[in-house]
């Protein structure tokens, strides 16, 4: 597998992403292209488009010299029910292949980096890794009798978002909105529900520290000064 391009956008980290595409629909993010393929041919009549398929690479779940896992705990089941590996999106899989739909903003030719792709919807981290890009087809993709099983369930489901805090000066509308649709959408681990319990997460430049009970209360955000979170 060739490396074609790398998503950038505000979200360094996993946690806070929205679990699945199309969830936090402001979220924009770029697709910049290798050195090889930026080639303007390329994308010939993508504009034309409006949702394109993402597929990419997860980052390495747990120990990659591990045996094949036939199971895993969705977090949807609260982490604590197992389904077959096959039965569900988990990165923790024999490939690292992930596949996201996404909406196309925008097609433009940089000076420098070459064609650039503004993308909306994305459910993946700054600095992941594209394998390619291809057109969705409304006519052979779209299934609108499918059934979703348990990943249904809380499909609808939304917070409401409190700030509790000072907004950054800094912080663009359009930052503010994404961060309260991620946020909205309840990032903890399914099996994680004390109200108490403050999480961090890294956003753009900045940490957010937050708390859920029946609302996401969004209580601190500070410059990030480098590295990661535990989350809690």
């Amino acid at each position: 597998m060739k490396y074609i391009g790398m998503i950038r956008n505000d979200f360094p980290e996993k946690f806070g992403l929205p679990r699945q595409s199309g969830l936090a629909p402001g979220l924009l993010s770029k697709v910049i292209m290798e050195g090889p393929y930026r080639i303007p041919e390329a994308f010939r009549g993508i504009e034309s488009f409006s949702h394109l398929w993402l597929l990419w690479e997860f980052e390495p779940v747990g120990n990659p010299e591990e045996s094949f896992s036939p199971t895993v705990r969705p977090p949807k089941l609260g982490g604590n029910e197992r389904v077959g590996v096959f039965a569900t999106r988990s990165p923790n899989r024999p490939n690292r292949i992930g596949m996201t739909l996404v909406r196309l903003i925008s097609y433009e030719l940089d000076p420098s980096l070459g064609p650039v792709l503004t993308v909306a919807g994305a459910d993946m981290k700054d600095g992941t890794k594209i394998l390619d890009i291809k057109p969705y087809l409304p006519y052979a993709d779209s299934v609108p009798e499918a059934i979703g099983s348990f990943a249904e369930e809380q499909a609808g489901k939304r917070l409401d978002v409190i700030w509790e805090t000072t907004l950054p000066e800094d912080m663009e509308k359009a930052q503010i909105r994404t961060l309260e649709e991620a946020l909205s959408l309840d990032p903890r681990p399914g099996y994680q529900q004390d109200p108490e319990r403050v999480y961090h997460m890294s956003y753009g430049h900045w940490t957010v520290g937050f708390r859920i009970d029946e609302a996401v209360h969004i209580i601190q955000i500070k410059e990030n000064q480098g590295g990661s979170h535990d989350h809690s």
